[in-house]
């Protein structure tokens, strides 16, 4: 009997309606075709930013821009909300490209992979350079699965600001709440975009709330819809006290008119608005001393006085403290709202300098940038996406990795726009690069200019530091970046269709693993068989795609495992003496051990030393008696699953001289095994968190099948004319096409 009250692996998966979502998922991915500053075949795109005919040159006077006028940004929400119809948008509406790409369809600039336009979701992250009334933006579409969160995690970490999309009918959903905690984590001011406006069901006062409760954010409402659902036609701007009607005979959207709200012709309107308004700048002003004082001296009496630009700039302050997140909506498929979204972004999310890196002032003036993505290319070889914080990166540069404490050189620059890429001269601070000809790098990586450069910037931080312990974290926090991989929760095996292709297996899946550190890839000693670790069903299943596409291997996999975990309930000890003679040497090991659960959650094991222990004799052994505890508890008792929270304490330990280390390491893995069989075990299974919207009328079927799947409902809400089911259910019991299962469910009591 499987039994478990904690959560080893979590995900998140909505389903609404009558249907499911199948969450989505992530890209940033390299062309395979030589460089050329043109767009994709197939899709009608304007020249780039700064780009006249195919003269590469012209681009030099805009690679630079100054950079108070840079933003870079990430698209994120759950599956479905419309994050890259939206992006889709912003690059029409900023001359990128010249015609509008759809989801459906399969021609988007930013989903241009093959699993992706026949799925219609994202996969991999994409990275687009787009310029905006001045301003340069670099964007990042990420997915919305939850397989594929790894993504939006390493994306997150390099971007300045953030656009939260949110489905106006479904307001936060399962997934939204994953990113948002990825976005508070590294502590990026965000803005909210209502979309689907015109989406049967959408309630702005809804979605708002949702925000406020679900979120624990203080939306600032900066504009209001004009109509709902069917009827909706258009926004208002609060700040300005305007309304954006778009033309319903334009096809594109590019066409509107703003208009100021007038007494006569607007007068429920305009008392809406000036409501919001009023209370906008109260908000603000309780959020913000500098402004509250100006209201205060100046426009205490009369808030209509307050000058729009002075309201603007108070509120980019307040969304750079993240005390709020300024509101707005549209419909990105109606292609209404996303121009004033546009001015949103360069109006109040912050520029690179605007955001404060602690680490930045060890470097001075030197290079310093953070790998935050690796791809690999047939014809280039790895690619690697640059977030550079400071100095300037060029072709032929010579760079050190400060992780892999190696040195590299970059042999070509590029500016990444989605699939296709411009070679360029040089790149300064606060830009995102794509780098040819880095072997060794790999994602969180921290680059600088020259090993000199890293110490110095070391004894920087020591200098400066109060106190020497802290002073050493310090600086090995802030000069060796990081991104932080989840443990892998399903498995199968996987085998090419002859021995003659393991080889090239092999390298398949090295490359991918490049690419994505969230998959795992280890051979069963057991059985030989080349075994795959991903984060869900979809991820292991794009990645099988991906070999025979891209590696024209047809490979096979076994039956989808769940990764379960071993633990143990009480305290146990265990002796073990290994005695051996191999040749005229003899090799003898006693061991004495106590192995013991522990509260915190810890995928290895915590290993202590009893103060009876002789320094001399641990200073020698310890590396061989710590790999022996790692081998022992990479399978439990029970089914063979790694343990975990368990802590292993060494209490004797008696070595003959001349014994190796490899013996050392093999008593102490035998004694543990030995003190983990006596102890009282219990197998933990991965629990998936479920959200399921559902209509009334089918509540009590769902409940009762999350109830034969050992489901715990935590809770139900009303969601408008649904019911939302919120709790948690074994991922053994839903990890196959759950939502498949579900919809054949009600279509067959419809």
């Amino acid at each position: 009997m499987l039994t478990n009250l904690r959560i080893f692996a979590m995900s998140h998966q909505t389903i609404p309606s009558v249907y499911i979502n199948n969450i989505c998922c992530y890209k940033i991915r390299a062309s395979l075709r030589r460089l050329k500053p043109h767009v994709p075949l197939g899709r009608n795109c304007s020249s780039l930013p700064g780009l006249i005919g195919n003269d590469i040159k012209s681009l030099h006077s805009i690679i630079n821009p100054p950079i108070a006028k840079i933003r870079n940004i990430g698209i994120m929400a759950h599956i479905d909300a419309g994050k890259t119809t939206t992006t889709e948008r912003i690059l029409y509406y900023s001359g990128y490209t010249r015609s509008l790409g759809d989801v459906d369809d399969g021609d988007t600039v930013t989903d241009f992979m093959a699993q992706e336009r026949e799925r219609g979701i994202t996969i991999q992250s994409a990275a687009v350079t787009f310029d905006w009334k001045g301003y340069r933006v670099n964007l990042i579409d990420t997915p919305g699965h939850v397989d594929f969160t790894l993504e939006v995690e390493r994306c997150l970490r390099v971007l300045d600001g953030a656009v939260a999309v949110f489905d106006a009918s479904a307001g936060v959903e399962a997934q939204t709440l994953t990113v948002w905690r990825q976005a508070d984590k590294h502590n990026i001011p965000r803005i909210c975009f209502l979309n689907k406006m015109d989406k049967t069901g959408a309630s702005f006062k809804y979605a708002v709330e949702s925000i406020r409760e679900k979120l624990k954010a203080k939306p600032l409402l900066l504009q209001l819809p004009i109509g709902e659902a069917k009827t909706f036609k258009g926004v208002v701007d609060v700040v300005t006290k305007e309304k954006l009607l778009w033309n319903c005979n334009s096809n594109d959207g590019k066409d509107f008119e703003r208009k100021p709200l007038l007494e006569m012709n607007d007068p429920e309107l305009l008392k809406e608005t000036t409501e919001a308004r009023n209370a906008l700048i109260e908000q603000v002003a309780d959020l913000d001393d500098e402004f509250a004082d100006l209201v205060l001296e100046e426009f205490s009496e009369n808030f209509d006085l307050l000058p729009a630009e002075k309201l603007q700039t108070a509120i980019h302050r307040v969304t750079l403290a993240q005390t709020a997140v300024p509101v707005l909506c549209g419909s990105a498929l109606k292609n209404k709202g996303i121009q004033p979204l546009l001015d949103a972004v360069t109006m109040y999310l912050p520029s690179p300098e605007e955001r404060n890196y602690e680490f930045l002032q060890w470097y001075k003036d030197d290079l310093c940038a953070l790998a935050f993505k690796v791809l690999h290319d047939k014809q280039r070889g790895p690619l690697v996406f640059m977030r550079i914080y400071s100095g300037t990166i060029k072709p032929q540069l010579a760079i050190h990795n400060i992780n892999g404490n190696c040195t590299e050189r970059i042999s070509r620059l590029l500016l990444p726009f989605a699939d296709q890429h411009v070679e360029i001269p040089s790149l300064t601070a606060g830009n995102i690069a794509l780098t040819v000809g880095l072997k060794h790098t790999a994602t969180g990586d921290t680059i600088v200019s020259s090993k000199s450069s890293a110490l110095a910037a070391a004894r920087r931080a020591e200098r400066e530091g109060e106190k020497q312990h802290r002073q050493n974290n310090e600086a090995e926090r802030l000069l060796l970046a990081g991104v932080e991989i989840p443990e892998p929760v399903f498995f199968c095996t996987i085998e090419p269709p002859s021995l003659s292709k393991q080889p090239d297996l092999e390298h398949a899946l090295k490359c991918l693993q490049r690419e994505d550190p969230s998959l795992k890839v280890r051979l069963d000693p057991d059985s030989g068989q080349t075994v795959l670790c991903g984060m869900g069903e979809l991820h292991i299943e794009i990645i099988h795609d991906r070999i025979k596409r891209e590696y024209g291997l047809e490979t096979y996999l076994g039956p989808l495992q769940v990764a379960y975990r071993e633990t143990i309930l009480n305290s146990v000890r265990a002796t073990d003496t290994l005695d051996r003679t191999l040749g005229d040497k003899r090799h003898l090991v006693t061991v004495e051990v106590e192995a013991r659960p522990i509260e915190t959650s810890s995928v290895m094991p915590v290993i202590e030393y009893a103060e009876s222990i002789n320094e001399g004799l641990l200073k020698v052994s310890q590396e061989a008696i710590e790999n022996g505890i790692h081998s022992a508890c990479l399978q439990g008792p029970l089914l063979g699953s790694p343990i975990q929270d368990v802590a292993i304490t060494l209490h004797s330990l008696t070595i003959h001289p001349g014994t190796s280390t490899t013996m050392i390491s093999a008593c102490v893995s035998r004694c543990v095994q030995k003190a983990l069989k006596k102890a009282d075990k219990q197998v933990l299974e991965p629990l998936m968190n479920l959200e399921v919207t559902v209509a009334r009328d089918y509540l009590s079927p769902v409940l009762a099948d999350l109830a034969q799947r050992r489901g715990n409902i935590q809770e139900i809400q009303t969601r408008q004319d649904n019911k939302v089911v919120i709790g948690f259910v074994p991922l053994a019991e839903i990890m196959i096409s759950y939502s498949t299962i579900l919809q054949r469910c009600l279509v067959s009591l419809s």
